[in-house]
């Protein structure tokens, strides 16, 4: 669905406070997290603006948000609190 948001929280939801305990106390954690939240607010702006973008581009930036939640997913399942 296009401008769906894709925040980690939502896409996980049963490990909201683990991604909070993360951010704040696993720096790696946070600056992936940082990263997928900005791709997902650019990848979300263009959806919704329809700003011309070439395919090329925009499949890279959907690519990317995918690999770091892939990681950000390993991290939340292999580091439980």
């Amino acid at each position: 669905m296009l401008g769906e948001n894709h925040a980690l929280i939502y896409e996980f939801p049963d490990f909201a406070d683990h991604i909070r305990h993360l951010k704040k106390n696993n720096m790696i954690f946070a600056t992936m997290a940082q990263r997928y939240h900005e791709l997902d607010h650019k990848i979300r702006a263009l959806e919704l603006t329809k700003v011309p973008t070439d395919d090329e581009h925009f499949v890279a930036l959907k690519l990317e948000r995918l690999h770091l939640k892939d990681k950000l997913y390993q991290y939340l399942v292999h580091d439980a609190i």
